[in-house]
């Protein structure tokens, strides 16, 4: 997969945020890991995965 790399970051950002507590940040980035996942794979040319299931922000 020649995206590999973007799924290391931000499997290193999510680490990190869940390290120092940041659970905003770690959901947000648990959601952009399963998003890049949905749109990365069609590219790559492998079958798609269900689309994520994005929270939406509380108002």
């Amino acid at each position: 997969m020649r995206h590999d790399w973007i799924f290391a970051v931000l499997s290193d950002l999510h680490a990190y945020a869940e390290s120092n507590d940041l659970q905003g940040l770690a959901l947000k980035l648990e959601e952009t890991l399963a998003m890049a996942r949905w749109e990365v794979a069609p590219a790559d040319g492998e079958d798609s995965p269900d689309p994520p299931h994005l929270s939406r922000p509380a108002h």
